[in-house]
């Protein structure tokens, strides 16, 4: 079994119960974003939150081993045609050397860090049209001189 045939099991059992990622998170005790990520094959699980989300989904306990297993973090390095990932393409190729300078004129030389970072995704209310906010806080991590 492998992080693939994982990720196809869980999606099978959510949509055939009806689950939300949400749900899914809340069960096991962790955040929403990390969860479906984690369930999409680009994070580990910490073994005790695999058992939870095997047994709470009724998948065999041979994929709490791959949950729990470190993910090669391997992704197309083509434009993806999907419209709403390309969007995230497109507002990096916009806004990416913006969001650079602002972060280094704010912390230093330096980057946000995607590992010791925290993400969520909400849908909030707005005259126009609701809105989706995505919230992303990474550690600042400087570069070293030597």
């Amino acid at each position: 079994m492998n992080k693939l045939e994982v990720t196809e099991m869980i999606m099978e059992k959510k949509i055939t119960a009806g689950l939300t990622w949400a749900s899914i998170a809340r069960e096991i005790g962790m955040s929403e974003v990390f969860t479906t990520s984690a369930c999409l094959g680009m994070n580990t699980l910490p073994r005790d939150k695999a058992d939870k989300l095997v047994t709470s989904l009724g998948l065999p306990q041979e994929a709490a081993v791959v949950l729990s297993q470190y993910p090669t973090k391997v992704f197309s390095q083509q434009v993806p045609t999907d419209p709403c990932i390309y969007r995230f393409y497109e507002i990096v190729g916009v806004y990416g050397e913006t969001l650079k300078e602002l972060i280094q004129e704010k912390g230093g030389d330096g980057i946000m860090s995607a590992i010791d970072f925290d993400m969520s995704v909400d849908k909030v209310p707005y005259e126009k049209g609701d809105r989706i906010e995505i919230k992303m806080s990474g550690k600042f991590l400087s570069y070293n001189s030597w």
